[in-house]
């Protein structure tokens, strides 16, 4: 589709900078992923000009930006009469979670606080299984250091539809109040999310997102059974028209669950807890 509006795509990595030539050189079959798409990004944006980069998602003032989401939704509940007992959002670099719970955990008018869950791939377990730790924001190290919940930026996710999620860390400002026990985190497969993806758009008429279809699936698991609940809150940030590929392979029987290699994930977590020594001394 982009490419029909005249834009020229580049896969990342890619091999039109030199980090991503570097890591194809390194490791021709590794997957991309935000951070390297970012790590070129800023490359590029050093040697071109009149050009400059956003850094979005996973920035602290980028989630302040989203609680205009939250801040509508606390509206209109309120027009209703109306309180939710519980919140579920995706959890990728942040943006999407914080963005509608945010105005809910900082309510001041002595209301319940509302049970908020990030609802994140087991692909890419960063809130369940990382660590809370110094870690670099992008893969080529040109952006400052960051303590988050991280897998660490050596730790490669398994290929999944939901690539929004498939990010090694998490904001600061989230990740500080995960510490504080102000949320938590579950971690799904990829065929239970499109299973309940699917039968969402096939009682609603809405075809959710990968990305926001964790969100409906953390609910489905959670709830189900759950009578206490009167008034649940589940943001649904985008439509899945542009990831038929992945509704298709899941009615083929085809898709996978991206389990996670534990083996893989304790390396990289090990390699963290070297690199981040440092950072916490100083």
């Amino acid at each position: 589709m982009m490419e029909l509006f005249g834009a020229t795509v580049h896969e990342s990595p890619s091999t039109i900078t030199k980090l991503g030539h570097k890591i194809r050189q390194e490791s021709p079959k590794r997957l991309g992923s935000l951070a390297i798409a970012t790590g070129e990004a800023l490359e590029m944006v050093v040697h071109a000009t009149k050009t400059q980069f956003a850094v979005g998602s996973g920035e602290n003032h980028v989630l302040l930006h989203q609680t205009i989401i939250g801040e509508e939704a606390k509206w209109q509940l309120e027009q209703l009469g109306e309180w939710p007992d519980c919140i579920y959002a995706c959890m990728g670099a942040g943006s999407n979670f914080a963005g509608i719970a945010f105005p809910f955990i900082c309510d001041d008018k002595g209301r319940k606080k509302p049970d908020c869950v990030a609802a994140e791939p087991m692909a890419c377990p960063k809130i369940t299984r990382g660590l809370y730790a110094y870690a670099p924001t992008d893969f080529s190290g040109t952006t400052p250091i960051a303590k988050m919940m991280t897998l660490g930026i050596d730790y490669e996710a398994p290929g999944i539809h939901a690539g929004g999620l498939r990010y090694h860390g998490t904001s600061p400002f989230l990740s500080a109040l995960y510490q504080m026990e102000m949320f938590r985190g579950l971690a799904l497969a990829q065929r239970s999310v499109f299973r309940i993806a699917m039968q969402f758009a096939q009682c609603e008429g809405i075809l959710p997102a990968p990305e926001s279809a964790h969100a409906l699936c953390a609910a489905a698991e959670e709830l189900t059974n759950n009578r206490h609940v009167k008034t649940c809150l589940i943001n649904i940030s985008g439509t899945g028209y542009h990831d038929l590929a992945g509704y298709a392979e899941y009615a083929a029987g085809t898709l996978g669950d991206g389990i996670l290699d534990d083996t893989q994930i304790e390396q990289s977590l090990s390699l963290l807890k070297i690199s981040s020594r440092a950072p916490e001394v100083l």
